[in-house]
């Protein structure tokens, strides 16, 4: 594997989509490890979280501030700061934060997603709210990745 060297400090310019909560940074993009993995930061409004989907990338998550119920195949859980979660690729899954407040979380993706890109056409499909069910497998066809349901809700129960 090949690491270029990257100093991220934490300056950029958030990709914003409000209507799932989500403030999202790349913190280190695919060029960085030549399409092994990137790393974003999200910082995920309370009680919002991305709809439930399914793509063939991995994501490991790691928990910085707050508090969040995770769903992964079916299974509910919540993780809190300093938890790390591993979603294998073609996981259905989903996340919500279960606070008051603003929770925040790194995820390593693997392999590499364009997640600028990615999240950037993501908020423009949601510049008018979330949208329906066809309108977002319409977008994830472009990126393999497919829209299962609506986001988790704060009041939704763990069952682990």
């Amino acid at each position: 594997m090949s690491i270029a060297f990257l100093h991220s400090r934490g300056t950029e310019l958030p990709i914003k989509i409000p209507a799932i909560g989500l403030d999202l940074f790349v913190r280190m993009p695919p060029a960085a490890s030549a399409g092994e993995f990137c790393l974003i930061e999200t910082l995920n409004a309370p009680g919002k979280g991305p709809p439930r989907h399914r793509h063939h990338e991995a994501e490991i998550f790691r928990v910085i501030e707050g508090r969040y119920l995770y769903e992964a195949d079916g299974r509910r859980f919540y993780a809190e700061a300093g938890d790390v979660v591993s979603i294998p690729g073609g996981v259905e899954h989903g996340f919500v934060n279960v606070t008051d407040k603003p929770a925040r979380q790194y995820i390593l993706i693997a392999p590499a997603l364009d997640a600028e890109a990615f999240f950037t056409e993501l908020a423009a499909t949601m510049w008018d709210g979330l949208p329906d069910q066809a309108a977002l497998n319409a977008f994830g066809l472009k990126w393999n990745v497919e829209f299962l349901g609506p986001p988790l809700r704060v009041d939704e129960r763990p069952t682990d």
